[in-house]
């Protein structure tokens, strides 16, 4: 079964403990509560196999944009939270914006004309980054940022690279499934190492 557990609030302490255990929360804000989800199967982008395409290509090499790296997670989970079907509730900000605070939930921001464009946010325990969500309110500025994502993981020596499910949208990045056992593995030598973000 997916749903491993349900609760009606969460903390820093009970996020961090589940991703380590390959579980992850989403809000159902409707019944006001939180579901912790354990896929049989788990969507990673393998760091060493990331595609970029051609269009993608032109828009970097264009570079009308700057990236910082968590210069506004606040802005960026706020507007992942206004995507639909949202669930990211007002509680998890407040948990995730602790866990950012304590340097284990980062942000990846895109800028236009000095204005927040798109960006991506998610949880880094050791070599593991797990890809929580993403935005954007220009065309292909969420996809500047998970470039960018992957670039710094690269570069700090990252094993592990999740982003919960597969869709058509990630998987012309190379995103693939892999079984909940070949995802423990990948989990547990990550969670080994000591990456720097």
């Amino acid at each position: 079964m997916e749903i491993q557990r349900v609760t009606r609030h969460l903390n820093v302490e009970m996020v961090e403990e589940a991703y380590r255990e390959g579980i992850f929360p989403m809000a159902d804000i409707e019944l006001g509560i939180v579901t912790w989800h354990r896929p049989r199967r788990r969507a990673v982008l393998p760091l060493d196999a990331f595609h970029i395409s051609r269009s993608l290509r032109r828009t970097l090499r264009l570079g009308d944009f700057a990236v910082t790296f968590d210069r506004d997670f606040p802005a960026v989970m706020a507007a992942c939270a206004e995507r639909r079907p949202a669930w990211i509730s007002s509680e998890f900000q407040t948990v995730y914006g602790e866990m950012h605070a304590r340097g284990k939930v980062h942000s990846v921001e895109v800028w236009v004309d000095s204005e927040l464009a798109g960006g991506v946010y998610g949880v880094h325990l050791g070599g593991a980054f797990f890809a929580e969500s993403k935005f954007h309110r220009v065309t292909d500025m969420s996809k500047v940022a998970l470039v960018h994502l992957v670039s710094r993981l690269r570069e700090r020596g990252f094993a592990l690279l999740e982003v919960q499910y597969l869709t058509k949208h990630l998987a012309q990045f190379g995103v693939v499934e892999v079984p909940h056992r070949e995802y423990m593995r990948q989990l547990k030598l990550a969670l080994e190492l000591e990456c720097v973000w």
